[in-house]
This record gives structure tokens, sequence and C-alpha cells, in this order.
């Protein structure tokens, strides 16, 4: 990669601060241009040292940084609304991210870590250009992350955070990440052609708002992954008392997931020791144009299942579903044991024979392993096929909205697809 460095200065308060000038190629869907732009990185984190405190104003041309801003306690990073902040071509990390960064992937997060708090970012439009440029990973820093470390905004290990306003554009991390969390308000995240997860939650995460998130992403426009995998997770623990409101996926027509994630489940960490990752007590309201919630278990597709997977189905308490405005079908679909479900005051815009609002039970699809050796495919199994599930307390406005799924074995697997499984949902009624 070609790369020119020269300096420039800029003078900011009574900071004086050297600026490299930089070229190289920066890669977009759109096709690779070259670049030749001042890089800010050393002049914005001169700015927060100094004063704990930064401005990005408006203007014209884009600031690039190549690497991440980091944040103290007590905190506060504004950036103008139109204010266009990219990350430099091969960089590779998060953009923002606080100091006292932290990840237990071998054990729970210790109730005596020290957390950053009261940190503030507002406003920006924070752009990687995600793979083709060389950024698929938020990574907490280069070379030595924080592993499962995965964000554009990336907070780990914080105490009373705000979020709010920014725009996320073009990018393949995920949009807001956050673990080992609490007292926290995410309020207005706009997606642009984002390609990973929007608001993804780590356990553990507690006394939560989540609101204001629309736009198009590739994949869930929320996440409060509890378990997770152990390659996109920095931490693992209950999430609960979150409040997620108007929040919407794209319009007809525009290429984007439009699903909400919750996933429970069981940390089984190398020692043997368990955890229970639970969700209990989430509020969803104002949902608008969201087709899938996603409440069932999956093991790890990318290092394989049998590597890193709950050993027993996860468990979902108390979780409320408050105004579902759907121009297209929405169906939870739930493989957890859940104690308290209700679903109420829907909006349905479409006609559809057959809809179901809940879908309880296992479910099974095949992925594709590698390229066909002699003709023959192989394949492996997506979900967990085989595990029952068990949800009381279950209110919705119609129990015909509510199918229970019960597999079997496909005989002539993998000749034909999916492979079925024994797993099935049980509905205990009041």
């Amino acid at each position: 990669m070609k790369q020119t460095v020269l300096f420039s200065f800029f003078l900011a308060g009574n900071l004086m601060a050297e600026r490299p000038v930089a070229t190289w190629t920066e890669r977009t869907e759109k096709g690779p241009r070259e670049v030749t732009a001042e890089i800010w990185t050393a002049q914005f984190q001169a700015e927060l040292d100094a004063k704990n405190s930064l401005h990005i104003p408006a203007r014209a041309e884009p600031y690039y940084i190549d690497a991440p801003l980091i944040l103290k306690s007590n905190a506060t990073l504004t950036a103008d609304p139109t204010a266009e902040i990219r990350l430099k071509t091969a960089t590779c990390t998060c953009m923002v991210r606080n100091e006292r960064i932290a990840g237990f992937q071998r054990s729970p997060v210790p109730a005596t870590l020290e957390p950053d708090t009261n940190i503030t970012v507002r406003g920006g439009v924070w752009i990687t250009y995600g793979g083709p440029n060389g950024n698929g990973y938020g990574r907490s820093s280069q070379p030595t992350p924080v592993k499962g470390s995965h964000g554009v905004l990336l907070f780990l290990n914080v105490r009373d955070l705000t979020i709010s306003d920014v725009t996320i554009r073009e990018c393949k991390s995920y949009a807001v990440h956050l673990s080992a969390v609490s007292r926290f308000t995410v309020d207005g995240v706009t997606l642009i052609d984002h390609g990973r997860d929007g608001v993804h939650v780590n356990g553990p995460a507690s006394d939560g708002v989540i609101r204001n998130v629309h736009g198009n992403a590739l994949d869930d426009v929320v996440a409060l992954n509890a378990w997770d995998w152990k390659n996109a997770a920095p931490n693992f623990g209950p999430i609960e008392r979150i409040r997620v409101e108007n929040v919407s996926g794209a319009p007809a027509g525009v290429r984007s997931s439009n699903e909400i994630r919750m996933l429970p489940g069981i940390k089984r960490y190398d020692d043997g020791t368990e955890l229970d990752c639970h969700l209990r007590d989430i509020v969803f309201t104002n949902i608008t144009d969201i087709s899938t919630f996603k409440l069932y278990a999956q093991p790890n597709l990318e290092l394989g299942r049998d590597n890193d997977f709950s050993p027993r189905i996860g468990r979902a308490d108390n979780i409320l579903i408050d105004g579902l405005v759907m121009n297209r079908p929405c169906t939870v679909e739930v493989h957890a044991d859940v104690d308290g479900l209700t679903i109420r005051n829907l909006d349905k815009r479409f006609e559809k024979p057959y809809w179901h609002l809940v879908e309880i039970g296992p479910r099974s699809a095949s992925y594709p392993i590698g390229k066909p050796v002699g003709g023959v495919q192989r394949y492996t199994e997506l979900f967990a096929p085989d595990m029952d599930c068990t949800v009381r307390h279950l209110d919705v406005p119609d129990p015909k909205l509510v199918k229970l799924i019960a597999l079997k074995l496909n005989p002539d697997y993998p000749k034909k697809q999916p492979r079925g499984g024994t797993g099935k949902g049980i509905w205990i009624r009041n």
C-alpha cells in the first residue's frame, strides 16, 4: 500500500499538535480510490487527555483516524451531526472506546472490577468501510486487543454511559458494542448500509435504555446476547432490566435483516465451571417493521458447534413486547425456557394466511461446509434441534397465533435437507 507522510499543524486552544499527512488506497463497495489526508488521531487524543472533552466541528472533508479515541471517566466526546469521521484503511480497530476496557473470556467478570464512569458520546457520522477496506473487525487495539471486542463504538466495563445521535455508515463491526455495563443509555443510532449488528450488548449488563435505532443492517438491529460465541464476545453474564423502544427495520425493498436477537444460555468455561447467562425484565415497546425476534439457541458456527455451545437451553424471564407496528409479518421465535412472555398492542397492516406471531420449539437448518468432495457436499447444523424448551405464562392476543414445534429426524439426511431433530416446544398454559 503506497503511503506518503508529511506533517501539518493545528492550533486548538493552547495545544499545538502535529498531524501527519498520508496517502493510501481507500476501498469501498464502489471501488478503490487514492486518498491523501491528515490523520487526526494524535490531535483528538491530545484534546481529550488535556481537557477530558473533545468537540469535532462540521467541515466539508472527512476526519481520518488510525487508532481508537480513548475516553476516561467523566469524558465527553461530541461531534457535529454532519461531521464525518473515517477509520484509515487497514486499521481494523474500533473508533472510540473507554480507557479501562476489560474482557474476561475464561471466568466471570469480577464484582470488584473498577469501571470507567460517566462517559458521553454524541453526534458524528462514523465510517470504516468494513472488510474491503481492511477494517473487518472493531478490535479494542492493535496488536493485542481484548478478545471478542468488535465495535465501532466499543465500551466494555463502564457505568453511567450515554451514547446519542450517532450515525454509523458502511461498517462491518457492531455499530455499538457494550459489555460489563450498567446504567447506560443509547439514544439515537442511525444505521446506513451497515454490515453487522446495530446495538450489540453482551452480558453482564443491567439497567439500560436503547431507543431510537433505525436504518438498515445486515444483521440484528438490536442484540441482547447474555451468552454468545466466544470469538464474538469479550464477556458473558446475565442481562437484566433493559428497555428497548422506538426501534425500526428498513422500509420494504431496502436490503436489511430487520431482526432483533435475545440470546440466553449457559457459559461453560474451560475449567468446567458454569455461569447462568439469563435474560430478565426486558421490555420492547414501539417496534416497527421487525421481521423476527430471535430467542433461540445457536451453537458456534464459526469455531464449530462441538467447540462452543450452551450445554443446556437458555432461560428468559419476564419479557414484554408492547407495541408492534407490522407492515410485514413479525414472528417471535422461541427456543428457550421462558417464564413470562407478554405480547400486546399489535398494529397489523398486512394480510397473510397461516401467520404465527409466536413459534415455540427448536429449529433445524443446514449450512454447507467447504466445497463438495467427490460430488458430495458436507453440512453442519445451525441450531440446537435436539433440545426441548418450555414456555410458561405466555400472554398473547389470540392463542391461535401460537405454533408449537416438534421436530423429527430426517431419514434422508444429508441427501435431503435439513437434518431435523428430536426436540420439541412445550407450552404450559395458565
